[in-house]
C-alpha cells in the first residue's frame, strides 16, 4: 500500500528570490570571478560534474554544500542563495576601483604581466 504525503496546512508566503535561479546565481559567481567550473570543483573538493550538475539545477544544494561554494566564492551563503544581494562592482572599495583604473591605462603587455603576478599570487594563498 502507497501512502501519500498529507498536505501541508501552513499558509507559509513565498520567498522571493528573484528571478535567478541557484544555479544560475552559482554559474554567474564562477564567471565573475574567473573561475571555471573545474578549478571551483577543486577548491570545494569535488568534481567537475557535480558543479555543472549544480548549475543547470540537477541538483539540489544541501547546507554543506551551499556553505563550501560561499566559502570558495568569496560571498556569503545569503548573497549565493539570492536572500541578499551580493556586492557589485559599483560597491567595490574606492582604493581597489582606483587601482583598476590605473591597470587598465597600463600597455597591454604590462597589465599582462601584472595579471599573470596578481594570478599567481592568489593562487599560492587559495
Amino acid at each position: 500500500m502507497r501512502i501519500m504525503p498529507r498536505k501541508s496546512r501552513l499558509n507559509l508566503v513565498p520567498v522571493n528570490l528573484g528571478d535567478e535561479t541557484l544555479g544560475q546565481r552559482l554559474a554567474r559567481a564562477c564567471k565573475a570571478r574567473g573561475l571555471s567550473q573545474t578549478e571551483l570543483a577543486e577548491k570545494i573538493g569535488s568534481i567537475q560534474a557535480l558543479v555543472s550538475d549544480y548549475e543547470r539545477g540537477n541538483l539540489r544544494l544541501s547546507a554543506e554544500m551551499t556553505i563550501r561554494f560561499a566559502e570558495a566564492l568569496g560571498m556569503s551563503t545569503d548573497e549565493l542563495l539570492g536572500v541578499k544581494p551580493g556586492k557589485t562592482a559599483d560597491e567595490m572599495s574606492l582604493s581597489l576601483t582606483r587601482r583598476l583604473k590605473g591597470i587598465e591605462t597600463l600597455p597591454a603587455a604590462q597589465q599582462k604581466a601584472l595579471l599573470q603576478t596578481i594570478d599567481a599570487f592568489l593562487k599560492s594563498t587559495g
